[in-house]
């Protein structure tokens, strides 16, 4: 009688790290459909480049793929296929930490820290709960050498999913009309 209530707990205990390997399984692959957009240097369009709003000492350039440039559709959402860029620099520091500006009252670009890539396909929204939800668009970040790079993408999702009114891309306005 025990052995068989042993057994049937290392049964039990089995199928459930097989299903929270399957959940985990399922979020990797989900992070990992967005491809590093190799070449977007020259194959997208540099389209604004500003000191970041959301992170206080870090600059951005934005980046958009011909389908993104075309404009929003008629109901205000870009189109699927459209793919939105970010190189995120790190701001430079004086000796005591705190930020440059340059005499036009910008921060100053440092180290190229990371790519910031945002995608929109069909469906790919209906995997989230209504908190992360983006639309269609999901997110990735990538190392400046292209390796995609192991970071909270929920904190991405979470900082786009009020931007509803902007199918949650904060630069809305500078592309397309």
């Amino acid at each position: 009688m025990a052995a068989a209530r042993l057994f049937g707990s290392i049964i039990a205990v089995g199928i459930g790290a097989l299903a929270i390997g399957t959940q985990l399984g399922a979020a990797q692959v989900e992070d990992a459909r967005i491809a590093f957009p190799a070449g977007y240097e020259t194959a997208f369009t540099n389209y604004l480049s500003l000191d970041r709003v959301q992170n206080p000492d870090q600059i951005i350039r934005l980046f958009a793929n011909d389908i993104a440039l075309e404009g929003r559709e008629e109901d205000g959402a870009f189109a699927d296929g459209s793919i939105l860029v970010g190189e995120i620099y790190a701001a430079q520091k004086d000796a005591d930490g705190n930020v440059i500006e340059s005499t036009l009252g910008h921060r100053i670009a440092g180290n190229f820290a990371a790519i910031a890539v945002m995608e929109k396909r069909a469906g790919w929204g209906e995997s989230f709960p209504d908190t992360l939800r983006n639309g269609d668009w999901d997110f990735a970040i990538f190392s400046p050498e292209g390796e995609r790079l192991d970071r909270d993408l929920d904190a991405c999702r979470a900082c786009h999913a009020p931007l509803t009114d902007m199918d949650h891309v904060f630069s809305f306005e500078h592309l397309g009309g």
